[in-house]
């Protein structure tokens, strides 16, 4: 769109006016110039193509952290039911004269483990970074080497 031009005079909202402004200094260009280049992204026949492009990107990656997210709760439960399994089998039942003494015994370790959670939560390691996704489960192994 070099050569000739044609003036054309147009109003603005006070805001969107110094909205204006503040861009093209911040560019170094001219107001007239980013004018022509929204109005020609506006009314260009494949704007809606670069529309459809960048929304399907960010689904993408949308999808992507979602399927992260996914794997970290589906992590995060598998840890807490394997924990909870072996808790339940490796602790007998307790006789009723040592449970006032075991409660303030969980009662402590509650409290260490609050404590020891908020540190790793804080400042790492995280399971996820020692736990790899790439990791081959061992039924698999076996079934790789047959």
């Amino acid at each position: 769109m070099t050569g000739q031009r044609i003036k054309q005079t147009f109003r603005l909202p006070p805001e969107l006016a110094s909205d204006l402004a503040r861009q093209a200094r911040a560019r170094r260009v001219s107001q007239a110039a980013i004018v022509e280049a929204a109005l020609s992204s506006f009314l260009s026949p494949d704007g809606a193509d670069r529309l459809e492009a960048a929304i399907s990107r960010r689904l993408d990656r949308m999808s992507r952290q979602v399927d992260r997210l996914e794997w970290n709760v589906g992590l995060s439960n598998e840890t807490l039911a394997l924990f909870i399994r072996f808790w339940l089998t490796a602790n007998p039942p307790m006789p009723d004269d040592a449970r006032a003494a075991a409660q303030a015994m969980g009662k402590e370790r509650w409290e260490r483990f609050v404590e020891s959670l908020a540190r790793r939560m804080e400042a790492g390691p995280r399971l996820l970074e020692e736990v790899s996704r790439d990791i081959v489960p061992t039924s698999a192994k076996s079934e790789l080497n047959d």
